[in-house]
């Protein structure tokens, strides 16, 4: 091996994705050979160079780790919390947490699946959004939902940061009090709040979001808030393909 971009030094190590290294190093948390690195295009060979990432030392690429995880409510997404939060890395044992990642996010007052892996490549296929990764969530709405504002939903509704994608919607129940409804909802695409603001749009505010399947990845009847298993190399070619 010769040498090679840092920011994709970091990649192959299964640290980041090559845009979350770029961050990185931007922001001033990679030091090569002792010096603190802030300009892209440095060139580095990963098995002379010393290469540190926020004071811990970068050994080489790691063997490749990728976990399906069923967040529960009221679990961050993010590495650490300085609010002193659970996260969602805090379901895991200990000796698993090292070098992964958050693959995407999801609401701390949601639940369902989230990926947590060492794989740069991987989480920048699931989170660039030219790749249009779908994701599909039971959501339960405050009132009786119709026809005219699930059509809305499918169609794409305007936000303060533009016109949704269409999204895949179907009507699962209707309560016979008329208080509430669920759907099923599948989006192409992850913006902030994205579900709640859609659902605001037409006038029916959620109640829960629970989050079923990425991609061809579901969720199944084993998998319990709080709990997690390992994909196995065909499921995360799937995710792929």
């Amino acid at each position: 091996m010769g040498k090679i971009r840092l920011h994709k030094a970091i990649a192959d190590a299964g640290v980041a994705s090559r845009r979350a290294a770029e961050k990185m190093i931007a922001e001033g948390r990679v030091a090569v050979n002792g010096e603190t690195v802030t300009t892209m295009g440095v060139m580095v060979d990963p098995r002379s160079d010393s290469i540190v990432i926020d004071g811990i030392s970068l050994q080489g690429p790691r063997k490749k780790r990728t976990y399906l995880v069923y967040k529960p409510e009221n679990v961050i997404c993010t590495r650490h919390d300085p609010e002193g939060r659970r996260t969602v890395f805090d379901l895991l044992p200990e000796d698993l947490r090292e070098g992964l990642h958050s693959a995407g996010r999801l609401d701390y007052d949601a639940e369902g699946l989230i990926i947590l892996t060492n794989d740069g490549d991987l989480t920048l296929h699931l989170t660039h959004p030219k790749h249009h990764i779908s994701k599909t969530y039971m959501v339960k709405l405050k009132g009786k939902i119709g026809p005219r504002s699930i059509k809305r939903l499918r169609d794409g509704v305007e936000l303060d940061d533009g016109r949704t994608l269409p999204a895949m919607i179907t009507l699962v129940e209707s309560e016979r009090s008329r208080k509430n409804s669920w759907i099923r909802m599948t989006l192409l695409e992850g913006r902030r709040n994205q579900i709640k603001r859609m659902a605001a749009a037409v006038d029916h505010p959620v109640l829960s979001i629970m989050r079923i399947a990425i991609g061809p990845i579901q969720v199944t009847r084993r998998m319990k808030p709080g709990t997690f298993r390992k994909l196995a190399p065909a499921e995360i070619k799937a995710l792929y393909d």
